[in-house]
């Protein structure tokens, strides 16, 4: 907004100025309209028309934004929430989107978020209920007998409501807060008022004057109804004290350069955000902006103030311009989207008139319909005038689809009558096999027919619950014998866990005798008697990690270092390998695992060592650089133990060729 011309009225007639603009009745545009008229031409006269509305328009809009931001600073936060493409999304990531914007946000700041995710999912939830709806009467329901029970609608009315509950009693609570604030402001004006008629040393007066624009800024917010004509007023106020503080211009001065200085920056800032890229965060930041310079800032001098407001003014129409330019594009995109759609639409209809009669191919337009459903669900959004229209032409056209559809499925009886043969011979197989002692044959069979079951279709419906039922039961009873016995493996793992607890406690009073060769012998035993116990329970697994840190803590005790360490220990892998009934299989499995260790630990090194060019100029003595250069270490380390195993196993791989070479030569010479 333009900065509000200096009063002419000379000092003695401030009190009957005052008097002329009450608080009920000022009227202050955005564009200043108390300029001195200037004569133009027609052309001049209309550039001018059409740029002042385009500058009111973006004013306007940001002045609004501000109203509704100063109401409830947590409202925000709504410009940092993304808006994603909300129409792409099913039901139940529209349902999951929600739950987590009234989760995780401000309740205030999502309501445009929320309207959008309600009327995308009442679309899409209404489109869903037709198909079911035509389903159960092409299956001989009545449609007056209709119900469905969808747990999308429900979890999404749960949520919503949690929604509405939040905002209801948040508001609640801020309408009392509200209301104070209003008070309290209006009192702050009326005491703003009294400063020009107050009979007192003019600093006391100036101190009081800031003492109220500082209570001001601390006021709370108030209703967005009221938050334009209220600054306003008060605003006007600020001016009949400066003209009042002509008496004392020294004061007056030091505000206006003060006002300069900081109107200054925020010109400077704002000619940096005409050119910033990201269009949304540079408006966002303009509000911001016009905000402190509407809100926080008096005016200037005369000399300064049209070139200050002039430049301030350029930057925002700049920046208006480009985003109206982003919007157009958009509205293109739109109107391809749309293109799109109605292709869509066509096809389908197309499809919906020539339904095949042949059950096959019929599915496979049922598979098509589906695929450019979802073609039209990822389309994009078309411009909002004809997103209803084009969505009831989308839905008419499946509904007819699927009406044409369902007349041909009531014709087959007979498909329904070979299903039910089939799952009737499926539950006697189960009913079968459900006694089995094979249960490795038998545990193949039922998962077969498990899923045969699926994949035959639909049965008559006064044979369908039953039938289920029956086999249900069947598969339940033999997998429940199936787990009791797996149970009994489970009491095995328990066995060997307490074989592995006492192995360790022997272990930890096991001491060393100072021979490194004696101790290693020793060490070895416990390390092959510990492989002989089997499985333990899976939740109890970490006793293994413990057996390992007592070896490894021995190790350290002899002075063999960690990477000797690992390699003592991976001579009984080694060792297993070499025993292996697939000794090829084995080895080049666990050559591949080395592999992919080293490319992990070259990995990490790389990355920590890039870590470390941000502290190039930090001392070593730096805590992050310290921990950096730490973990490198250790990776090289690790490095250099994974090098060394793949070495021992490239050995082992290599004698076993020998064997294999010697053999069939061997055999040759006999």
């Amino acid at each position: 907004m333009s900065e509000d011309k200096e009063q002419k009225t000379p000092e003695s007639s401030i009190e009957q100025k005052a008097e002329t603009k009450t608080t009920e009745n000022i009227v202050e545009n955005t564009v200043e309209q108390n300029e001195v008229p200037i004569e133009t031409t027609p052309e001049e006269s209309t550039q001018e028309i059409v740029e002042a509305t385009v500058e009111t328009d973006v004013l306007e809009e940001i002045d609004d934004s501000n109203a509704e931001d100063a109401e409830d600073i947590d409202t925000v936060k709504r410009h940092d929430i993304p808006m994603p493409d909300y129409h792409e999304m099913s039901m139940e990531n529209l349902v999951g989107e929600l739950q987590r914007l009234v989760k995780n946000e401000k309740v205030q700041a999502i309501r445009k978020h929320v309207d959008t995710i309600k009327d995308e999912f009442n679309q899409k939830f209404d489109e869903f209920l037709e198909e079911k709806k035509e389903e159960f009467t092409s299956n001989g329901g009545n449609e007056i007998d209709f119900r469905y029970n969808s747990v999308d609608k429900r979890q999404f009315n749960e949520v919503y409501n949690e929604y509405r509950d939040k905002r209801n009693q948040h508001y609640k609570s801020l309408e009392k807060s509200h209301k104070e604030n209003l008070a309290y402001r209006l009192d702050l004006i009326e005491q703003l008022k009294a400063l020009v008629n107050v009979e007192e040393d003019i600093n006391t007066t100036y101190n009081n004057f800031k003492d109220i624009q500082a209570k001001w800024r601390h006021a709370g917010p108030i209703p967005k109804a009221n938050y334009n004509n209220v600054w306003k007023t008060y605003h006007h106020h600020i001016e009949i004290f400066y003209d009042f503080l002509n008496i004392n211009r020294e004061l007056r001065d030091l505000d206006f350069k003060h006002n300069l200085e900081e109107k200054g920056k925020i010109v400077a800032r704002a000619e940096e955000l005409a050119v910033e890229p990201d269009l949304n965060r540079a408006f966002r930041e303009l509000q911001v902006l016009h905000k402190i310079w509407k809100e926080d800032l008096g005016p200037v001098s005369k000399d300064h103030r049209e070139d200050i407001w002039d430049r301030f003014s350029a930057a925002t129409k700049i920046i208006h311009e480009r985003r109206q330019d982003y919007f157009k594009n958009l509205d293109k995109i739109k109107d391809e989207n749309l293109k799109r759609k109605n292709a869509i639409i066509e096809e389908i209809n197309g499809i919906s008139e020539k339904i095949s009669t042949n059950h096959g191919t019929l599915q496979q337009q049922i598979k098509k319909i589906e695929e450019l459903r979802e073609a039209f669900f990822n389309a994009g959004q078309v411009p909002q005038k004809v997103n209803s229209k084009t969505w009831n032409s989308f839905k008419g056209a499946v509904r007819k689809f699927n009406h044409n559809k369902n007349a041909f499925y009531k014709n087959l009886k007979k498909d329904q009558q070979d299903n039910l043969d089939k799952k009737r011979a499926l539950l006697d197989v189960a009913i079968s096999l459900k006694e089995s002692e094979d249960w490795d044959a038998a545990t193949s069979e039922m998962k077969r027919i498990q899923g045969e079951w699926k994949k035959v279709g639909h049965v008559p419906r006064k044979y369908s619950d039953k039938l289920w039922k029956d086999f249900k039961n069947a598969c339940n009873h033999y997998f429940d014998r199936l787990n009791a016995l797996k149970n009994d493996a489970f009491k095995e793992e328990e066995d060997n866990y307490k074989q592995k607890e006492a192995c360790i406690e022997r272990l930890k009073s096991f001491e060393l005798t100072g021979k490194q060769d004696k101790d290693l012998a020793s060490i070895k035993k416990f390390t092959e008697e510990w492989k002989t116990f089997g499985r333990v329970p899976f939740k109890k697994k970490n006793i293994n990690q413990k057996f390992d840190k007592i070896i490894d803590a021995l190790f350290l005790k002899m002075g063999v270092s960690k990477q000797e360490s690992e390699l003592l220990k991976y001579g009984n892998k080694i060792q297993q390998l070499s025993n292996d009934d697939n000794q090829e299989r084995a080895i080049q499995n666990e050559r591949a695992f080395i592999r992919k260790k080293i490319d992990e630990s070259k990995t990490e090194i790389r990355q920590l060592e890039n870590n470390l060019e941000f502290f190039s100029n930090a001392s070593e003595n730096n805590p992050l650089v310290q921990d950096v250069i730490k973990r490198v270490n250790q990776h090289k380390e690790s490095l250099d133990a994974w090098k060394a195993k793949l070495k021992k196993l490239n050995i082992l791989k290599n004698n076993l060729n020998k064997e294999v070479e010697e053999t069939e030569n061997s055999s040759e010479e006999e």
